[in-house]
C-alpha cells in the first residue's frame, strides 16, 4: 500500500488551517516565538494593557442594560464614565499594539494581525462615538443607540480577543522566545 505525502507548511500542525480565518505554519508551531517589541523584563505590555479597556467597555454594556430595566440615572453616568475610561485605556492599549504590529513582521503577515487591527479600531471609533453621544445628556442617550453601540462594541471585543489569542498562542507572538521578528 503506497502512501502520498503533502508538504504543504500549513497543515502539519495539529491546530485547524481554515484560511482566512484561522492559520496554522508548522514553523511558527515549531519555533520558539517572537519577544514583543513593549515589553518589561521580556513581559509584553500589549496583553496586559488590554484588560481594563475591556472590562471598562464590558461594563458599559451592562451598566447601559441596567439603566435599560431600572431608569436609574445612577447608571447612565456610570455608563459615560466606564465609556470614557475604556475609550482612554483603549487608545494605550492601541499604541503598544500599534507597536508590535509595525516592528513584527510576522504580524503582518497574518489575516489574524490585520482583523485584529481592524476590529480594534473599529471598537476605538465606535466607543468615541458613543461617548460624545452621551456627552451633555447621557441618561436620554442610552436608548436605544447608547446601548446598541454598547453592544456592537462588547460583541467586537470578543471576536477581537479570540484573533489576539490567534496572535498569542497560535502564531506564537508577544511570547517570551528568540523567534525572528519576520516570518519564520
Amino acid at each position: 500500500m503506497e502512501t502520498t505525502e503533502t508538504t504543504s507548511e500549513t497543515t502539519s500542525t495539529p491546530f485547524p488551517n481554515i484560511p482566512p480565518l484561522i492559520e496554522s505554519d508548522d514553523r511558527e508551531y515549531h519555533d520558539s516565538g517572537v519577544p514583543s517589541t513593549v515589553a518589561i523584563a521580556g513581559h509584553p505590555l500589549h496583553p496586559l494593557s488590554v484588560i481594563f479597556p475591556i472590562a471598562f467597555l464590558a461594563a458599559a454594556l451592562g451598566s447601559d442594560f441596567g439603566y435599560w430595566l431600572t431608569h436609574d440615572f445612577f447608571w447612565a453616568r456610570a455608563s459615560l464614565w466606564l465609556i470614557g475610561l475604556g475609550l482612554v485605556g483603549g487608545v494605550i492599549a492601541a499604541a503598544i499594539g500599534m507597536s508590535d504590529f509595525l516592528r513584527i513582521e510576522r504580524v503582518r503577515k497574518r489575516a489574524a494581525g490585520w482583523t485584529h487591527l481592524i476590529l480594534n479600531a473599529s471598537i476605538l471609533v465606535l466607543s468615541a462615538l458613543n461617548f460624545i453621544l452621551r456627552l451633555g445628556n447621557s441618561e436620554s442617550r442610552i436608548l436605544p443607540w447608547g446601548l446598541f453601540l454598547s453592544l456592537v462594541v462588547a460583541t467586537l471585543t470578543s471576536i477581537s480577543g479570540w484573533f489576539g489569542a490567534e496572535l498569542s498562542y497560535r502564531h506564537k507572538i508577544g511570547v517570551v522566545g528568540a523567534g525572528s521578528k519576520r516570518y519564520p
